[in-house]
């Protein structure tokens, strides 16, 4: 058995996807970072990132698959499911073994897994470009705390881009510590430190006219809600209570405190 270690990247998964036929390895395991304690026994392959072989990989994927099957592939891989890095390097030896296209084949694992792994990442990404909920900081930077179960930054940043763009905006994944932040003109990557559990801290930082205007929210929230019609478990399917935590409306109003 071989041990795969890579940054965790998608590069550097296809990158570690070369070097597998490359170096003809057999009976793969991915890691991210260091080797895992469980497979003392095993072999270990160290990746270094390299896009001329990453995208070797993807042009050969290009050629077998349609684009939403590609597609498909970056979506699984951000699912982050466990054992997501074995199931879509299957479902590529599939694909490159096979003269047809295989997507459609949903009596194999491998394709099913991947299916279901991208669709559950684009429903994480439509529901975080409704749930995503900006505060204002004192030097006019809008901040936005998510906990996202794939990591969907990548997916929805264009998307934020377009509807806010006079708007400096960071969206801080406090689960897997890193943001996306525009300076009104492009969207980096940043990682950081953020004590996004600290209400001191966020008090701090937040525009003096912010605990205002968050009010103002909940006061709307509060009163477009019709008591009669309410259908809690129709709401907790459309609003999953692992995201409240992050929403304002959610949060009680700091004026009955």
């Amino acid at each position: 058995m071989t041990q795969i270690i890579y940054d965790g990247s998608f590069e550097g998964w296809l990158t570690a996807v070369f070097e597998i036929y490359e170096y003809k390895l057999k009976d793969v395991v991915f890691a991210k970072q260091e080797s895992s304690n469980s497979l003392l026994f095993s072999n270990i392959h160290f990746v270094t990132n390299d896009s001329t072989k990453a995208n070797r990989v993807l042009n050969g994927l290009e050629q077998r698959l349609s684009t939403n099957g590609c597609k498909n592939i970056y979506f699984a891989f951000l699912s982050e499911l466990d054992k997501i890095e074995e199931i879509l390097f299957r479902f590529v030896q599939y694909a490159f073994s096979s003269p047809i296209n295989i997507e459609g084949d949903l009596s194999r694992s491998e394709v099913l897994n991947v299916k279901k792994a991208a669709h559950l990442t684009g429903k994480e990404s439509h529901r975080m470009k409704a749930f995503v909920r900006f505060k204002l900081t004192k030097d006019d930077l809008y901040y936005a705390i998510v906990e996202p179960d794939c990591d969907v930054l990548p997916l929805i940043e264009q998307h934020f881009k377009n509807r806010y763009a006079d708007q400096r905006w960071l969206i801080y994944d406090s689960k897997r510590r890193y943001g996306i932040y525009y300076n009104l003109e492009n969207v980096s990557t940043v990682e950081m430190q953020f004590e996004s559990n600290s209400s001191s801290f966020l008090a701090e930082i937040n525009n003096e006219s912010e605990e205002f205007f968050q009010n103002l929210w909940r006061n709307y929230f509060s009163s477009v809600n019709i008591e009669s019609r309410k259908n809690t478990k129709l709401h907790i399917k459309h609003m999953p209570k692992r995201y409240w935590k992050n929403l304002i409306e959610k949060i009680p109003n700091l004026n009955k405190r």
